[in-house]
């Protein structure tokens, strides 16, 4: 019974470090507004597992610039490395 409480104990403190781990290949889409061009809004996540360490940064890529060559657009689209954060800081 002690070992398996000690085997679910120690399951459980790896997979916080497991999903810390695949968040480094997560990318986030951004935009700016129309009214405000310092605002920053969520637009998407992009993570996908088991796709290599680049393949979530170039989809998110390939998606902004698809919306900003998008006719009479005034906003801006960006990626960030890692998951939706509310501010810069």
């Amino acid at each position: 019974m002690i070992r398996f409480f000690t085997g679910a104990v120690l399951a459980l403190l790896l997979v916080p470090s497991a999903g810390t781990a695949q968040d480094l290949d997560v990318a986030t889409l951004y935009r700016s507004s129309a009214l405000d061009s310092t605002m920053r809004l969520h637009v998407a996540t992009f993570d996908a597992v088991d796709q290599g360490p680049t393949y979530n940064s170039e989809n998110c890529q390939l998606a902004a610039q698809l919306f900003q060559d998008q006719p009479g657009i005034t906003v801006r689209f960006w990626c960030e490395p890692g998951r939706y954060r509310a501010s810069w800081k």
